[in-house]
């Protein structure tokens, strides 16, 4: 009878861990505290000791499983976990599991550190390394005579270890763990390969606030969905927790495989609490009967504020009855600290509505302005300024008649202020036309500026189209005579060709004549565009000044006459230098977006021409890795200085807080100040981050539609010019080979210009017409026809005649090779079996792809 009660014992043992191996009692690690979001989080996943933690807490657990069953599975768990630095979370475990007459004791180890990425997202490391020992409880067996089955199973000694990630936003946490990643026996000295607890858990975790009238103000909803994927079965489960911030909390979920599960937990008092969680097998096991879960525990106020994860506002079924001394209490501070977010509120709020009447009265100005620029703009100023001053007179003259009725004295302060408002008034428009005549002024200067800067570029490209064209035709004479000289047959067939570019010369003349009219209309409205950004600039830049004028008066930094207050007004100084850095930068980076956008305009312009018919004179070749590098050095300009402004910005923001707990300094006026700051930093910083993300997502767009274009512009390049280059081409190749003698001097490295520096880096190129595929050991790249037959001229002159070469379209670039090969194998030998030719000095591998 006892056998058989032992026997019963053992199989709910495997059948609830599924972990135990058959004849060696090892059990592998697995804490049944699954279902609470409250304490012992870090059972679940390492990185939960940090993730949304804002306390130390001490627990005392107790888990009892199907209790439908005698010596059903029993649990015992003692934690001390939680923040303990900025980035760090701890936790700290003792733990003991009853099954039967199986039982494990041992301890886990958490640590879990978190990298922050920005304002709203942080990554966090975990690591649970758990150390127990499992085995037969002695204690548990009740028999007269031995059981050799019980004695041949030995006790272990294991090491489990379980690392795992979150990635944190604003309100959502995603993570992944590997449970049981590694499981080693000291006892045998080998590592646990069947382990029916391995797997990998991914959890999606919600954390957000409600916010109303009722008493569920501020209370915490908590969702969190799991999926735990073993080698032969995947469970899924899912936990909502509400809390309220009297001090009681509730959650309840499913597990596909244990069941549904619900618990209530409450606030004894501020430091200590009481959690309640029971479980109900369903399925399979639904005949196993309920688990019940209790957890006692203590919370440690906390001595440090957290950037991370704000601290909840919560309270207790019992609260202090003291009366208030000197010190404030906890709840005071609480209130405080509400209240100044609420007045903080208040001022975003009248600071946004500030900013919108301004804008309104911006816009007015502007109308205003705009009528007054079509009509006759100095004869509608004088009369308003006339108008202005008789209401102003006739307004004196009533309020000084009805002041000398009230009182004499107060007559002749309201004739004083409403002189003063008069002075103010003739002087504000006094500025505002001097204002203008320095902005017409400008705006004359500009555009003729731009028109000189426009003609000169216009005579410049002219000078270089006809120096091309001279070049071309010389080039095309050579070649004439070289193969006029070569073969009676060549001469007849150039002489057709010549005719037939003369023709295609003509037309390509009248098409240039149509693309030039066009990029004369394109340049004249671009020119239009901007003397309109010139004028809107200047308009910007003088408000601005005004602007920076008047809050340079009102933000003047006050004297401190405290350590913190300095140091406060030192940090202040250092964000407006950071401030014309960040705005520069930005600039710079708008200034790229501008350019780039231009350069996509000018290529679809292009394109839309040569779908016409209408091919237009090339742009000039710019080094689009050069443009990359410059704007990757703006882009990490600017990311450096948004991040030390913002630890600027956080540093001030400390010592504020600081400054504002010490009983000893009253909200003066260095405090107002610093508050009224800290807020114009934390929207400046928001705006800069915004701006610079519109910038790269309009680069990111420009890019894609430059892609398009050149893509575009590829496939549309003329068939026949291809050939025709080949042709030529293949000809000049074949008159070198056939005339060049070999040269009585040796040549040295100085002799052979090889274009374009190379990388050691594998090249790819693309769509090269009349190749095929391959790796091709290039000599020589160069642009310049001239330049490339004088390379190819000296290879042939040392004695080497097999070279060739082909041309790159995309790039308008000539490789000169020697050697095409199927693989990457012997390019790479040919390169590395180089002679000491000199020719041979810089070779490097080309892949086309086609």
């Amino acid at each position: 009878m006892i056998r058989k009660v032992l026997a019963i014992s053992l199989i709910c043992c495997l059948i609830q861990l599924s972990n135990a191996q058959e004849n060696d009692g090892v059990v592998a690690f697995d804490l049944p505290v699954r279902n609470s979001l409250t304490y012992n989080q870090y059972t679940i996943n390492p990185t939960f000791s940090f993730v949304r933690q804002q306390h130390k807490y001490v627990s005392i657990t107790n888990k009892r499983e199907w209790v439908s069953f005698d010596d059903a599975p029993l649990t015992y768990l003692a934690s001390y976990s939680g923040r303990f630095r900025e980035n760090i979370g701890i936790g700290v475990g003792l733990f003991q599991q009853n099954y039967g007459v199986l039982t494990t004791f041992g301890g886990i180890l958490n640590f879990a550190y978190n990298a922050q990425l920005n304002r709203d997202s942080n990554l966090t490391f975990g690591l649970n390394v758990s150390a127990y020992s499992s085995g037969v409880n002695d204690g548990k067996v009740v028999t007269n005579t031995p059981d050799p089955s019980l004695q041949n199973i030995p006790s272990n000694f294991l090491l489990s270890v379980s690392p795992g990630i979150n990635y944190g936003m604003a309100f959502i946490d995603v993570g992944i763990a590997v449970n049981n990643a590694a499981l080693y026996n000291f006892s045998t000295s080998e590592l646990i390969k069947d382990d029916s607890q391995r797997g990998i858990q991914a959890h999606l975790m919600y954390t957000g606030y409600m916010y109303n009238n009722s008493f569920l103000d501020e209370s915490k909803f908590t969702g969190l969905v799991k999926a735990e994927f073993k080698e032969d079965n995947t469970i899924i489960s899912g936990t909502a927790m509400l809390t309220i911030p009297l001090g009681i909390w509730a959650q309840a979920g499913y597990n596909t495989f244990n069941g549904f599960h619900g618990g209530v937990g409450l606030n004894i008092t501020k430091q200590i609490s009481v959690e309640y969680n029971y479980e109900k097998a369903t399925g399979d096991i639904n005949s196993f009967g309920s688990s019940h879960e209790l957890t006692l525990a203590y919370k440690f106020n906390n001595k440090e504020r957290y950037s991370y994860s704000r601290e909840d506002k919560v309270s207790s079924l019992f609260q202090s009855t003291k009366k208030k001394n000197t010190a404030k209490p906890v709840n005071e501070k609480a209130e405080a600290n509400r209240r100044a977010n609420a007045l903080a509120k208040a001022e975003a709020e009248e600071q946004a509505r500030l900013a919108a009447e301004g804008q309104a009265k911006a816009e007015v100005e502007e109308q205003a302005r705009l009528a007054a620029e079509s009509q006759a703009k100095a004869e509608a100023e004088e009369q308003a300024r006339l108008a202005a001053e008789a209401l102003a007179k006739a307004e004196a003259e009533e309020q000084l008649r009805l002041a000398a009725e009230a009182q004499a004295k107060a007559e002749v302060e309201e004739q004083a202020r409403l002189a003063a408002e008069a002075q103010a008034k003739a002087e504000a428009e006094e500025q505002a036309r001097l204002a203008a005549e320095a902005q017409a002024k400008a705006e004359a200067e500009e555009q003729a500026r731009l028109a000189a800067e426009a003609q000169a570029k216009a005579e410049a490209e002219e000078q270089a189209r006809l120096a091309a064209e001279a070049q071309a035709k010389a080039e095309a004479e050579e070649q004439a005579r070289l193969a006029a000289e070569a073969q009676a047959k060549a001469e007849a067939e150039e002489q057709a060709r010549l005719a037939a570019e003369a023709q295609a010369k003509a037309e390509a003349e009248e098409q240039a004549r149509l693309a030039a009219e066009a990029q004369a209309k394109a340049e004249a409205e671009e020119q239009a565009r901007l003397a309109a950004e010139a004028q809107a600039k200047a308009e910007a830049e003088e408000q601005a000044r005004l602007a920076a004028k008047a809050e340079a008066s009102e933000n003047a930094i006050p004297e401190a006459q405290d350590e913190l207050g300095k140091t406060m007004n030192t940090l202040v100084e250092s964000t407006e230098d950071s401030k014309e850095t960040q705005e520069a930068l930005l600039i710079r980076l708008q200034e790229v977006v501008i350019s780039k956008d231009k350069d996509l305009k000018d290529l679809k312009e292009e394109n839309d021409l040569s779908e016409q018919g209408i091919y237009m004179e090339p742009k000039p070749f710019k080094s689009i890795s050069a443009e990359n590098k410059k704007l990757a050095a703006i882009q990490a300009d600017l990311d450096a200085v948004i991040e030390a402004r913002n630890k600027e910005i956080k540093r001030l923001e400390e010592l504020y807080n600081q400054r504002e707990e010490s009983d000893t300094i009253n909200l003066d006026e260095v405090s107002l100040f610093h508050r009224k700051k800290l807020k114009e930093l934390k929207a400046e910083q928001e705006g800069a981050i915004k701006a610079k993300a519109n910038l790269e997502i309009q680069l990111e767009e420009i890019k894609i539609a430059t892609d398009f274009e050149r893509k575009r512009r590829i496939k549309r390049a003329a068939y026949k010019n291809q050939e025709d280059r080949y042709a030529q081409d293949a000809a000049t190749l074949k008159l070198i080979k056939d005339n060049t003698p070999i040269s009585a001097e040796t040549k040295t490295e100085d002799d052979f210009d090889f274009g374009e520096a190379r990388s050691k880096k594998i090249q790819i190129v693309k769509n090269v017409a009349n190749e095929e595929n391959g790796y091709y050991v290039v000599l020589a790249v160069h642009s310049d026809v001239k330049k490339r037959d004088e390379f190819i001229t000296n290879v042939v002159a040392s004695g080497d005649k097999n070279i060739n070469f082909f041309y790159d379209v995309n790039t308008s670039k000539y490789y000169i090779y020697q050697n095409k090969f199927d693989n990457i194998q012997s390019a790479n030998n040919a390169v590395d079996s180089s002679n000491n030719k000199p020719y041979k000095s810089k070779m490097s591998i080309v892949k086309i792809e086609n």
